[in-house]
């Protein structure tokens, strides 16, 4: 274990094979999920925590009710959004695993073997090719442990690989699969929390002489929490249902596409 940390470590440092934010043009749908929340952000705390809150109104014309509603609205929001912001970072900068470098994992001139490799090979694996050896890599040229696959766009081969998430522009594998759980988990939560709460605004929108500019805003914010609180919830309870089946996004799509295809091999 002590080996397999310090070849993961130090593979994370090198950096791979390639810059790890070399493309910039990759990290466009990240750009688009930080202008998502901070316009969700600026919607619920201005248009909806702000009112409440009645900064702008006069103390003797303060609805006492409607500032501990919006105190308290306020504070679970942030706590919320920071667990969010948190997890969404580790599955951005955390390193998903790799194969560790050193002997028994570099793939080897069959007319020299390592004394190595011959302990490796009494290591039970489930996933062996097709003539029973054990699978390798042809690009990092390393034999590859269960549920290892080779990622195209992140030019690594990555533990327990779950699939490559273009949002985090990162690989959901065995380092930081429990942050991206996590994250869909406090998303789901902090998206239903917007939703609830806010509508309250969208209503008192409706029943009073506003700008109809504001009463727009609200609707909209409000349509689109609940939209991406939708997508999200679906999203999270599919990654549920692979956690409970103990089967990765990949496993389920080779599955399927067995089912559809025939037994041919997709890997």
């Amino acid at each position: 274990m002590d080996s397999f940390k310090r070849g993961a470590i130090a593979r994370y440092l090198d950096g791979g094979e390639t810059p790890r934010f070399g493309e910039l043009s990759k990290l466009l749908p990240v750009f688009l999920v930080v202008a998502t929340i901070v316009f969700l952000y600026v919607q619920y705390f201005f248009l909806h925590c702000l009112r409440l809150l009645q900064w702008d109104v006069p103390d003797s014309l303060r609805d006492a009710a409607g500032i501990r509603r919006g105190s308290w609205q306020l504070g679970v929001f942030h706590g919320i959004t920071v667990l969010l912001l948190y997890c969404l970072l580790r599955c951005l900068l955390t390193f998903p695993g790799g194969i560790p470098d050193g002997q028994g994992w570099e793939l080897q001139n069959e007319a020299a073997p390592s004394p190595v490799d011959g302990e490796m090979k009494s290591v039970p694996l489930t996933e062996k090719k097709t003539s029973g050896e054990r699978r390798h890599c042809k690009w990092c040229l390393k034999y590859k442990p269960d549920r290892c696959h080779h990622c195209r766009v992140c030019n690594i081969c990555v533990l327990r690989m779950d699939h490559h998430c273009p949002w985090v522009y990162n690989c959901i594998g065995f380092r930081n699969h429990k942050y991206f759980i996590l994250l869909l988990i406090y998303s789901a939560v902090d998206l239903i929390f917007i939703s609830s709460t806010m509508f309250e605004s969208v209503w008192w929108s409706t029943r009073l002489d506003v700008n109809p500019a504001l009463m727009l805003s609200l609707l909209f914010a409000e349509c689109f929490a609940c939209f991406l609180c939708t997508v999200n919830c679906l999203f999270l309870g599919f990654h549920g249902w692979l956690t409970v089946k103990a089967m990765s996004t990949l496993e389920f799509c080779e599955k399927s596409m067995k089912c559809l295809f025939g037994s041919q091999s997709f890997g």
